[in-house]
């Protein structure tokens, strides 16, 4: 599986580099959206914390005093080829199964955002901008070059054997980089801006009942066997977490990323923390999007999900109200 992540990795960057050039040679030219663009994206294949600052700038810029919609791609969402709105910042307007996973978790999350789906990213953010949104929050957006966009944000995970889409040197692109760890070493090219670099981190904000309930902090269950199961990209990160935060799985399962969890796969959750012994279940958030009325019946077992958030700086958020200034500034 590594040499085929391997070859999949130098392929995207040979892609990813023949793509570049042919934008940057003007053969072909970025499409303008009518509103202003944030993208959110990565250089590493899997997950990198995406999701929780796409949920974050949201709303910030709800707080902010703007009309945001998140724009994404509804990957194996039924939506994902004819595209759709699956929040009009009212009320919600698909289910997870024409949504997919992530976009759903996104409008339950932050009800007054919009949330649009489908490959075609400029068409959404023209039905955004014809609904009343003025700000695009475009997810997993960095090698997205059709559509033109106002500010890139990536996040760096420096975390040893990450498979890349893109060279490191494709961070001189950003605008802004968020890195977990030590700060990435970006060459100086002159005549070209440097990005601004924060510092982030992923913390626990808490674990919440899937069937409803008041939140507890994760220390609760300290002591408690549970079993724990996940079916993102990188699993390991949110074991890990469970790990630090004094909470080891009594067992744990990890499933295959975007996963749909058909019954099979709640029968072996069930069986495996009865062996275990385990009285209580935890998992994603992602995860628990697609659980909800669904585990807590299959199992007998009450279920919770780990709340997770990105710690930024004040001085990311001011960049970012700084760039999105110059972004309205430009389009008068």
């Amino acid at each position: 599986m590594r040499a085929l992540l391997f070859l999949y990795s130098m392929g995207s960057r040979l892609v990813c580099r023949a793509k570049r050039s042919l934008y940057a040679g003007g053969i072909r030219r970025a499409a303008a959206a009518p509103l202003p663009v944030i993208s959110v994206g990565n250089i590493a294949l899997g997950g990198s914390g995406k999701t929780p600052l796409v949920l974050d700038l949201l709303r910030f810029l709800l707080e902010e005093g703007f009309r945001p919609a998140l724009v994404s791609r509804g990957y194996k969402g039924g939506w994902e080829k004819i595209g759709g709105v699956v929040s009009d910042g009212k009320s919600l307007l698909a289910g997870l199964e024409e949504a997919g996973d992530e976009p759903f978790m996104a409008a339950l999350n932050t009800p007054r955002a919009g949330v649009y789906v489908g490959r075609d990213r400029l068409a959404s953010c023209r039905r955004a901008a014809a609904a009343g949104f003025n700000v695009a929050v475009l997810d997993d957006g960095f090698q997205h070059l059709r559509l033109a966009r106002d500010f890139d944000i990536v996040l760096q995970d420096a975390s040893r054997g990450r498979i890349l889409r893109e060279g490191s040197s494709a961070l001189r692109r950003a605008d802004i980089v968020l890195h977990a760890g030590a700060p990435p070493r970006l060459r100086t090219v002159r005549g070209a801006a440097t990005p601004l670099l924060f510092p982030c981190a992923t913390s626990a904000k808490g674990l919440v009942p899937l069937g409803g309930g008041t939140p507890a902090v994760p220390s609760s269950a300290a002591g408690e066997r549970f079993l724990a199961f996940s079916g993102i990209a990188r699993p390991e990160r949110f074991f890990d977490l469970l790990e630090a935060l004094g909470l080891p799985p009594a067992a744990r399962i990890s499933f295959p990323d975007h996963y749909a969890y058909p019954d099979r796969a709640l029968a072996r959750i069930a069986s495996e923390a009865g062996a275990a012994g385990c009285r209580r279940l935890i998992t994603t958030e992602k995860d628990a999007a697609k659980l909800r009325g669904r585990l807590e019946a299959a199992t007998s077992l009450p279920a919770f999900y780990l709340k997770i958030g990105l710690d930024l700086p004040t001085a990311f958020y001011d960049a970012v109200r700084a760039r999105l200034g110059q972004a309205r500034s430009a389009a008068r």
